[in-house]
């Protein structure tokens, strides 16, 4: 088995151009299937609850975009009190694009001292905290954002009309801090002029995820007979919601990954074929010389998954490195999918081509071991 390998290897590498080209035509095919396997990932991961959540978005009634929900900042008393209830913080949200859009950008604005309380998980990998306190205009920005902005402390950011002072830049476990610009509720309600004790939503923190339904639903219910009712759900249930456009236009990327799947094969499978067709003697002579048709169906085969292997490793390899290195996002109503790729992700696209490349190499072993020896000998 492991001469026919090598035997295999040798063989492609006797046909460098078609090799390469076959390898190029790979990869580009695996190169899209693994970007639609990270949107795919990315939206699963932003929109399927688990046991692990227990984070609340409380919203206005009806209202969708973070410019028409308003609620009064005084909400949080009452909220903190409830059962089950470990914390809650009210957020002001700006964004430059309430729509479905790439490379959103998000202010939030909330009380000073309670964002490292609410998220104790969040660390400052840049800058100073004491710059962040001090400063009314101060600014944390999420990894993902001031990388993909080429932002760094010191620096000032204006955007929606606000101008701020980058204080520091922050990392979280959780995507939605990574993308967005924290800074001072006061500030933010000044600077966009919604004027203060109004805030555009309230997150809470409950004790278990088992917590996160009667909680939602007590709050709907306290509110519900006031001027300015809520709508509470679960963090994720709540984007999967208002991000409908997003996640339509995610799903028919499914397509393009099909597509992507389809190509690879007949790709590989006409290259094979090829192959096949152009060494019909030296395949008859194999045979005559005691090779059963098991090895010859073998050897080929075993080319067509060495370029799929090849293609795969670079494509996937090569859109792994193209998604770390822009760090695309997609936002819509003020939260943000960090499409973000995981290795995982490009071995799994990398074992998908081997396999596509061994199912379209088998017609062309089929062709090969059901020619007649004596005539192949002759062709």
């Amino acid at each position: 088995m492991t001469a026919l390998l090598s035997l295999a290897l040798k063989q492609l590498l006797r046909h460098r151009l078609r090799t390469a080209l076959t390898v190029l035509g790979v990869a580009s095919g695996m190169f899209l299937f693994t970007s639609v396997e990270t949107l795919q990932s990315s939206l699963g991961a932003a929109t399927e609850e688990t046991a692990a959540d227990t984070t609340l978005v409380v919203y206005r009634e009806n209202r969708f975009c973070p410019a028409t929900s308003r609620l009064p900042e005084h909400y949080q008393d009452e909220i903190r009190r409830m059962p089950g209830v470990r914390e809650v913080i009210p957020i002001q949200i700006i964004v430059n694009n309430c729509g479905a859009s790439l490379d959103v950008i998000t202010f939030r604005g909330v009380p000073e001292g309670m964002l490292r309380k609410f998220a104790p998980e969040i660390e400052i990998i840049a800058g100073d905290d004491a710059e962040w306190t001090r400063r009314d205009d101060g600014a944390l920005l999420g990894e993902q954002f001031a990388k993909r902005r080429g932002l760094k402390p010191g620096d000032k950011f204006d955007a929606v009309g606000i101008t701020v002072h980058v204080a520091g830049i922050i990392r979280s476990p959780f995507a939605q801090d990574n993308n967005v610009a924290y800074v001072k509720l006061p500030f933010l309600q000044q600077a966009s002029r919604t004027g203060l004790g109004v805030v555009t939503q309230f997150n809470v923190r409950v004790h278990r995820s088992a917590d996160l339904k009667p909680v939602a639903a007590a709050i709907d219910a306290r509110f519900k007979s006031d001027q300015l009712p809520t709508n509470t759900k679960p963090e994720k249930a709540f984007f999967a919601e208002t991000a409908g456009q997003l996640i339509e236009l995610i799903g028919f990327t499914r397509w393009l990954g099909l597509g992507a799947v389809i190509a690879v094969v007949a790709l590989v499978a006409n290259a094979i074929l090829l192959m096949v067709r152009s060494r019909v003697k030296e395949n008859a002579v194999l045979r005559t010389l005691g090779y059963p048709a098991r090895a010859i169906m073998f050897l080929v085969v075993s080319e067509g998954g060495l370029l799929g292997l090849a293609g795969g490793v670079f494509g996937a390899g090569l859109a792994w490195g193209f998604l770390r290195w822009q760090s695309f996002t997609m936002g819509s109503e003020g939260h943000t999918l960090a499409i973000l790729p995981e290795i995982s992700t490009a071995i799994f696209a990398s074992v998908a081509a081997l396999v596509l490349g061994v199912i379209a190499s088998i017609h062309p072993a089929l062709v090969a071991i059901r020619q007649p020896i004596v005539k192949s000998l002759r062709s």
